[in-house]
């Protein structure tokens, strides 16, 4: 028997399972430090994005293959060693993902009120480690950094009525701080323009339809129309929504401005945010944002800084900090030791692009490891866990929990996520 562990239940992970439980005499082991499962699926996507949400059904398959398991609860570093872990599998693959706030590097960025977006995406998704966050909505202005869908769904939560959230799985004390909220004005920041956004077109669209806000755009900041049809069909559909919102302003109680060519320089605040100066730029013939030394202020009382993310460090492993990421060729660490997903590549790509990627890891690992080098396997890590008196989450546990959710649901929506690893655990009597 083969025997491989995946470090994280996320999307990465569990398509790397997925090819890994097809192969004959494998067992996979999907550890994860949290009791419950699918990562950035449960605690990254929009709430209300559900129908994203529904590919974890396809990792449920995954999860309930006889020589597939979930070991939640355990911590990779604290519970258990990378090395120890090499020591009992044929392979381990890390698939941590890439959780941690890229750091915003400008004067003033360490006042109360600068959030990152792990940070704010975590608190309103309900992640245990950011529960505790209570954003400042106390003031009208709001500065969203970043010109990607994730600024985009950060000005969306920010931006919708209390009613807007049925059927969505946002967390109970978001829910009720957003219907609190005194922002009424959101300003997403970009470096460059309209033409360099990274931006779907499902997401820009999703702007023009809410109940009480408007998304605007400057038509000084467009370039000329017939220069959109250089853009490949996906960019060309996000320009035309801009255009959209840039002709059709409709007067709304919230408005969602789209500051393009505009980069920040400094926070400011007396003992917390309340404005940012704002640097314009231009392109050079690069497409590079340089700055031209005009400067504006945005006031504002919560800045969430949506500039990209990082891999974690772990003890013992080779790291790129310039990328943050895990050092790597093609995947292949050190010997027996794996990436995949953002934790090989870097944040980049979709949901989706974690399946090639974690297919062609799969199939790396399975060819590595030949017939195995009689290693103990998850019998190793019980006996290992046991001894340290470390009592896994299983995936059954996790159905516990999850019913659980479900039957505190609240206004129609699909659950009621439990935003501690107290309470999941109470949840299955522990």
């Amino acid at each position: 028997m083969r025997h491989v562990a995946i470090v994280g239940s996320g999307p990465a992970g569990y398509y790397t399972a997925e090819t890994l439980q097809k192969a004959e005499d494998i067992a996979v082991d999907v550890i994860d430090r949290l009791p419950v499962p699918y990562g950035l699926i449960r605690t990254g996507v929009a709430p209300d994005h559900q129908s994203i949400k529904a590919v974890s059904r396809r990792y449920e398959g995954v999860a309930l293959a006889d020589n597939v398991r979930f070991v939640g609860h355990v911590s990779v570093g604290t519970d258990v060693t990378i090395d120890e872990l090499v020591g009992l599998y044929d392979a381990v693959v890390l698939a941590t993902g890439a959780p941690n706030d890229r750091p915003l590097d400008i004067p003033g960025a360490d006042l109360p009120g600068v959030i990152g977006s792990a940070a704010f995406v975590g608190w309103y998704n309900g992640h245990p480690d950011f529960a505790g966050l209570d954003p400042r909505l106390t003031a009208a202005g709001v500065a969203v950094i970043g010109n990607g869908n994730v600024a985009l769904d950060v000005a969306r939560i920010l931006a919708k009525t209390p009613g807007e959230f049925a059927g969505s799985d946002i967390v109970a004390h978001a829910r009720e701080t957003l219907a609190g909220s005194a922002v009424r004005h959101i300003h997403i920041l970009g470096r460059r323009g309209p033409h360099q956004i990274a931006m779907t077109p499902k997401e820009l669209g999703e702007l023009g339809h809410l109940e009480r806000a408007s998304p605007r755009v400057d038509p000084a900041d467009l370039p000329p129309e017939g220069d959109d049809a250089l853009l490949e069909p996906g960019m060309r559909k996000s320009v035309t929504h801009l255009r959209s919102f840039s002709a059709n302003p409709v007067a709304k109680p919230v408005t969602i401005d789209f500051d393009f060519f505009a980069m920040p320089v400094a926070i400011e605040g007396d003992g917390k945010v309340q404005r940012v100066v704002v640097e314009r730029t231009k392109l050079d013939a690069e497409l590079r944002s340089v700055a031209t030394g005009e400067t504006y202020t945005i006031e504002a009382g919560l800045v969430v800084s949506c500039i990209g993310y990082q891999t974690p460090p772990i003890p013992g492993v080779p790291y790129e900090h310039g990328r943050g990421r895990f050092a790597n060729t093609d995947g292949r660490i050190l010997p027996g030791l794996y990436c995949v997903g953002w934790a090989r590549r870097g944040p980049s790509g979709t949901i989706g692009t974690n399946k090639p990627d974690g297919i062609r890891i799969a199939e790396m690992v399975i060819e590595d490891v030949g017939r195995g080098g009689g290693k103990a396997g998850r019998a190793g890590l019980d006996a290992l866990l046991a001894s340290r008196d470390v009592v896994p989450v299983t995936f059954r546990d996790w159905r516990k929990i999850e019913a659980a959710e479900v039957a505190a649901a609240l206004d129609g929506n699909p659950r009621e996520k439990f935003t501690s690893v107290e309470a999941m655990l109470a949840a299955i009597g522990r």
